[in-house]
């Protein structure tokens, strides 16, 4: 495995506009997620998020003032219609040291579970393979692609569904407390990344989480209600993370404090150019 952070001059590098960069800086410096020779594993699902979030963090790497370096891992819950095996080639290209690991997570599902949604399920069975991954590859952060748009639907799911406010967080030390998770994209609405993926030809994986797709969720009754409540208040998810931040700062082991406010300035990690 290399460690050296890989080259910018790699053709199939794609460079995220400065939109997105401003974002994933702010945030990273907000939560200070990535430190001084840390050595990063993006779960990349094959989906356009993470493929995104693969692409910042290569870009950041050649110009950050610290020094970290970057894999890719992608957990293959042996799905019907999902097939990373054209990921394999890409991460050549790119010259990222890459995992393709595979797991019968569907069928422990249908063996265990009584009802249709294995969403649940299949994430917890998904980040216990990409704990064990990081810890036999000798990365300390894990690195996944969740965007605002994610955290504010988690917010309604808990808060209806659950009687509680939680949504996912920023930055946090896992339970075992040897390894990091961050969420770079917390500030990023999915609406830029699906519009970056498709300039950038991204090789984005169809049903990339098949069972989810063909299976009516929680997850998709609140993306359509945040949908709708947009649609005439352009400033909603503005004031959803302005509502978040303390839960997303929730445990956050970084010294610097998010700030209470809709993200709009630059990070420590964005180019100011």
């Amino acid at each position: 495995m290399s460690a050296t952070p890989p080259e910018p001059s790699t053709p199939a590098r794609q460079v995220p506009p400065k939109s997105i960069l401003r974002l994933a800086g702010r945030a990273i410096g907000d939560f200070d997620m990535i430190r001084e020779g840390d050595r990063v594993l993006v779960g990349v699902s094959g989906g356009k998020d993470s493929l995104s979030l693969l692409h910042l963090l290569l870009h950041l790497a050649t110009y950050a003032p610290v020094r970290f370096e970057v894999g890719a891992l992608t957990v293959d819950p042996q799905a019907e219609g999902f097939d990373p095996g054209p990921l394999v080639p890409y991460m050549a290209a790119l010259g990222v040291p890459y995992v393709l690991e595979s797991q019968d997570i569907l069928e422990q599902a249908r063996q265990h579970l009584r009802h249709p949604s294995f969403c649940s399920f299949c994430a917890r069975m998904k980040r216990g393979v990409m704990y064990r991954v990081a810890r036999e590859q000798g990365y300390n952060v894990l690195a996944l692609g969740q965007h605002l748009d994610d955290l504010a639907e988690s917010f309604l799911m808990s808060a209806f569904h659950e009687g509680r406010l939680q949504t996912m967080k920023a930055h946090y030390v896992i339970d075992a407390g040897d390894l990091r998770l961050i969420r770079p994209l917390v500030y990023v609405r999915e609406r830029q990344l699906r519009a970056f993926a498709a300039a950038a030809g991204l090789p984005v994986v169809s049903d990339s989480c098949p069972a989810c797709f063909r299976a009516p969720s929680e997850r998709e009754h609140a993306r359509e209600l945040l949908a709708r409540e947009e649609a005439s208040n352009p400033r909603l998810f503005a004031s959803l993370l302005a509502a978040m931040q303390p839960l997303i700062a929730a445990g956050s082991p970084g010294p610097r404090a998010a700030r209470n406010r809709p993200p709009t300035r630059s990070g420590p990690l964005n180019p100011r150019r």
